[in-house]
């Protein structure tokens, strides 16, 4: 109790009084001494005066009595107490005192000389002192100022008194209730309150802190409520809560996680959650902290069930932060065992070919890593064949997909018997397939491999179904030193079969690189071709073999590369056909060659000439006819003026498509030519189905007429004279390519062909040198028919 209000409010009083009132106090009784003792200084000095002028006779006459006795006056009067009279002669010595024995303050002395008036003057006959006690502070006090005093410090008294009663009743009575409130609250949990009520400070403090109390309550029994209802909402909530400490220990768990799990709550509280999670996912359980972004992370691990079962589990979690440091989590744990089956399956689908059930592209390429992978650790070699089926697409085109696909199960189902546990096999789309053989000397079994699947095409695939395959071998590490590296020689040796003949198998060797380098330095040419305008129309005139006169032109492709000069054509036109660049080289040559036979047509005799453009399958679009007759608008040039060269390989698409855009052409006004004539498949069945109006014969056979070999020109004139009667009849032009000599010109003139083309006419030519040509020397002209 030493440090309580009341103990501090006295000290406070006390010191109050010590150091206003005391100093006062003290001060008075000061002032009163000072008072007194003047007023005895003042007394003795008018005595003094009085007794030194009575002593100066007896002092002169050395009347000792007379000294004594006046002495004994003075000793008398007031607060003197001792009286001595000397004379200057020491002859008298007077002494008089009243001091008790018992007395041992200290005397205040005061003298006077004694001066005695002579004939002579005054002389100075001696002294006289007189002593009196030293006035202390409340010696000198009157009786009225006593009482004053008494009654001051019995007003002090009475105000102290006072003032610690007060604060008892209105200071320390209300603080002990509410201590005891207080109290009561920490001891017992409820909420009591402070039975005080006035209209001052503690009666206000008594009233908060009774509506402090009641709204606590209040809040408690909220928080009371929401933590019930929390409980309730976290066992009764239909999914797997659970919470963890610092350590991943487990703090609580939900009633439908029990339930799921199979586990009894005392069985799992405390424990470390990872004891739960089969051992090859606990360390994907143990890191996942470090996986966290803001607190909140997911990690899919295998959870142990009480029964033992093993279950695929999603756990969402977030950390519950204190004080900016992480402690608890609570986590929420998702069953999908299922999903992750669903998963697998659809992993499965995705890596996997859904006609042949083989790997597709994407799930080779993962598998061709892990081979690799396998193969380094075995010290063995892996091989790669990469498998392209010849005339596929035929069978797709004339009998259908689905006798393709029969074909390719088929296939597939044959390919399978030849393979070991340790291949593997892939289709990587359409027709391409890709099988990996690891194997100490991967190049034999690689060999060994392409013969057994050389004869599994000797049996058809069904009626007229006969298939062979070009096969391109690349082996790791000797051919390549990466999965990518090993697909890619792989395909490059398959190309390179292809390029050789078809049905066979080719290993990869390096003048394969030259060749891509070579393929890849004509697709850059062609792009930089496209972007910096380098390609350009060359025309060769087209020639009525009676009378030479010049009846058209055809619009050959030149690239003119700016340091290597003209590019052959031919290997541009077959990447740019591989590459589906040849639509863009296509317009650009069509657009620049109309736009030079605008010009030609400004020379005399030049005004009917026609112009016949090639056009590439892939040129067929839903948009030629409108392009075209675009491009003609813009420079003037009537439709019938425009011959469409086309190959037996656009016809043998048998495309609706490319038959409907062929028909519109020729509807609005274009001539069909068809190039080639004879080189490929049921070329007369063309003749019927498509709207041809002009048959180029090709060159190959303008060779042969003058063959030395007799057999040769026999039939190749044969051929030639039976193309032309036919033609003729059906009402179409016969023109023949490829005229070198005068002796060829005649022949075919004689057999009745109507025009022709050829280096003993005209070379190929660009527009501007091909107009000077002909401005200079006018040559004769004729009207195709």
């Amino acid at each position: 109790m030493n440090n309580s209000v009341e103990n501090r409010f006295f000290a406070i009083v006390c010191g109050a009084l010590l150091v206003f009132v005391a100093p006062l106090f003290v001060l008075f009784l000061f002032l009163s001494s000072e008072r007194a003792d003047k007023e005895i200084r003042d007394h003795i000095s008018v005595l003094l005066v009085a007794n030194a002028q009575a002593l100066a006779k007896p002092l002169w006459d050395l009347d000792a009595d007379s000294v004594t006795q006046i002495s004994a006056t003075v000793v008398s009067q007031g607060a003197i107490v001792k009286v001595e009279v000397r004379d200057q002669s020491g002859q008298l010595d007077v002494s008089q005192s009243t001091i008790p024995r018992s007395f041992d303050g200290k005397l205040v002395q005061v003298s006077r000389a004694i001066i005695y008036n002579t004939v002579d003057g005054p002389k100075n006959l001696g002294s006289i002192s007189v002593f009196y006690p030293a006035l202390g502070l409340f010696s000198g006090l009157k009786q009225e100022e006593v009482v004053f005093i008494s009654i001051f410090i019995f007003a002090v008294l009475a105000v102290f008194a006072t003032a610690l009663i007060g604060n008892r009743i209105f200071v320390i009575q209300p603080l002990m209730r509410l201590t005891a409130a207080i109290e009561a609250t920490r001891q017992l949990g409820s909420r009591h309150h402070v039975d005080w009520q006035s209209n001052d400070e503690m009666g206000r403090l008594a009233q908060s802190f009774n509506e402090m109390q009641t709204k606590l309550e209040n809040e408690e029994t909220e928080l009371k409520l929401a933590h019930r209802r929390t409980t309730d909402i976290y066992n009764l909530t239909p999914a797997m809560l659970f919470s963890l400490d610092e350590e991943d220990r487990i703090t609580a768990v939900s009633d439908y996680w029990l339930l799921a799990t199979g586990y009894h709550r005392a069985a799992v509280i405390g424990r470390n959650f990872s004891d739960l999670v089969t051992s090859f996912t606990r360390d994907k359980f143990v890191k996942r902290k470090s996986q966290r972004e803001n607190g909140t992370g997911e990690v899919t691990v295998k959870f142990i069930c009480m029964d033992g079962r093993i279950m695929d589990v999603l756990i969402m979690e977030t950390a519950l932060t204190t004080q900016g440091q992480e402690g608890q989590s609570l986590s929420v744990m998702t069953d999908v065992t299922e999903l992750k089956a669903s998963e697998d399956r659809n992993h499965r689908q995705a890596i996997s070919d859904h006609l042949t059930g083989l790997l597709n592209r994407q799930g080779f390429e993962a598998v061709l890593d892990s081979k690799i992978a396998a193969a380094d650790a075995a010290d063995q070699e892996l091989a790669c064949l990469f498998v392209d089926l010849d005339r596929f697409k035929w069978i797709n085109d004339n009998m259908g997909h689905a006798a393709g696909d029969a074909a390719l199960i088929e296939l597939v189902e044959r390919l399978k018997t030849l393979l070991a546990p340790s291949d593997e096999a892939a289709r990587l789309g359409g027709d391409e397939f890709a099988i990996l053989l690891p194997a100490k000397n991967a190049e034999k079994r690689a060999r060994a491999m392409c013969d057994q699947i050389a004869s599994i095409f000797e049996t058809p695939f069904g009626p007229d179904m006969h298939l062979s395959a070009s096969v391109g071998i690349a082996i790791y590490p000797r051919h390549a030193a990466t999965a990518a590296e090993l697909l890619q020689k792989s395909d490059m040796a398959m190309y390179a079969k292809k390029r050789d003949g078809k049905n066979g198998a080719q290993i990869f060797d390096n003048s394969m690189l030259d060749h891509a380098r070579r393929r890849a330095e004509i697709e850059a040419n062609i792009e930089a071709g496209l972007a910096d305008d380098w390609f350009e129309a060359y025309l060769q005139p087209i020639v009525n073999l009676n009378g030479r006169g010049i009846a058209g032109f055809e619009a050959l492709m030149r690239l003119n590369h700016p340091q290597k000069g003209l590019m052959p054509p031919a290997e541009i036109i077959s990447v740019a056909e591989e590459t589906a660049r040849i639509v863009r080289v296509g317009n650009v040559i069509m657009e620049k060659a109309i736009a030079n036979l605008a010009k030609i047509s400004r020379l005399p005799g030049m005004q009917d000439t026609y112009l016949a453009v090639n056009f590439s399958p892939l040129q067929f679009e839903p948009a030629l006819a409108a392009r075209l007759a675009a491009i003609l608008g813009r420079h003037g040039i009537l439709p019938d003026r425009i011959v469409v060269e086309i190959t037996e390989a656009v016809l043998m698409h048998d495309n609706p498509q490319i038959r409907t855009i062929v028909t519109e052409l020729r509807r609005f006004g274009c001539r069909i030519a068809l190039d080639d004539f004879g080189t490929g498949y049921s070329s007369l069945s063309y003749l019927n189905r498509f709207p041809v109006d002009i048959i180029k014969i090709d060159q190959s056979f303008t060779r042969a007429i003058n063959d030395a070999d007799d057999d040769v020109r026999q039939k190749s004139r044969m051929l030639i004279e039976g193309i032309t009667t036919l033609s003729h009849k059906m009402n179409c032009t016969v023109i023949a390519e490829g005229i070198e000599t005068e002796e060829e010109c005649g022949t075919l003139h004689q057999m009745g062909l109507d025009y022709g083309q050829g280096y003993l006419f005209h070379r190929p030519q660009n527009a501007a040198r091909l107009i000077e040509e002909l401005s200079s020397s006018p040559p004769n002209v004729a009207r195709a028919s």
